[in-house]
Parts: C-alpha cells; structure tokens; sequence
C-alpha cells in the first residue's frame, strides 16, 4: 500500500512524462510547510533557467512566513518576471504532484497574470 507521498511522486511522474513528450519548458514547484519553491527548468538540456523561492533575501524582507498564499503569490510574480527576462513565455506547469489549489494555484493564477502561458 502506497502512503501519500510516495502517491504524490507517482502522479508527479506521469505528469513529467507527458510534459517530455511535448519537449517544452516546464515550471516545476515544491513545496514545504515553511516555503515555496519554483524553476524553470530545460529538459532538453538538463538545464534550470531561472528559480524563485521564499528563502531570497528580498523576499524574506517582505512577509514573515513563506508558507502562506501571500507568498506564493509573489514567486509566481516573481518567476514570470525572471521568465521573461529570459525570453521565456510558453511554459507546461509541473504542479509536483501536489493538488491545484491553495498555494499553488495562487502561485499559478500570479505567473498567468504576469505574462507566462501554459
């Protein structure tokens, strides 16, 4: 019998299959209790173009915890900016495997508003 984790890393597998197969940028995020993580990563070239997360000095300034919507909305602002400073803008989300809501969809909803499509 699996236990969720290893049910998170199943469903984010399938997910990182398929997104190989459409050979394109993917922001991949994770996340902790305490923190929120995102990266633009390259497959094609094994590559992480630009990350973002609640341990950058800048960020830790502005709120007091990074495990909130709050915050995860500011990386997904804050990853959609370093985006296009790269020239990047049609990316697949790789959600991890974690479900679409709460922090992850405000980091989701910011970085659409910002200029990346998925």
């Amino acid at each position: 019998m699996l236990n969720l984790k290893e049910k998170r890393i199943r469903r984010s597998l399938k997910t990182r299959i398929k997104i190989a197969e459409l050979n394109i940028i993917r922001l991949s995020i994770h996340r902790t209790n305490s923190h929120i993580y995102a990266q633009l990563i390259d497959d094609k070239n094994n590559k992480i173009l630009t990350c973002a997360s609640t341990l950058e000095p800048d960020v830790r300034k502005s709120f007091t915890t990074g495990g909130n919507v709050a915050a995860a909305a500011f990386i997904g602002k804050r990853i959609a900016e370093k985006g296009k400073d790269c020239g990047i803008t049609n990316i697949a989300f790789d959600r991890s495997g974690y479900k679409y809501h709460g922090r992850i969809r405000a980091l989701a909803e910011a970085a659409r508003e910002n200029g990346l499509k998925f």
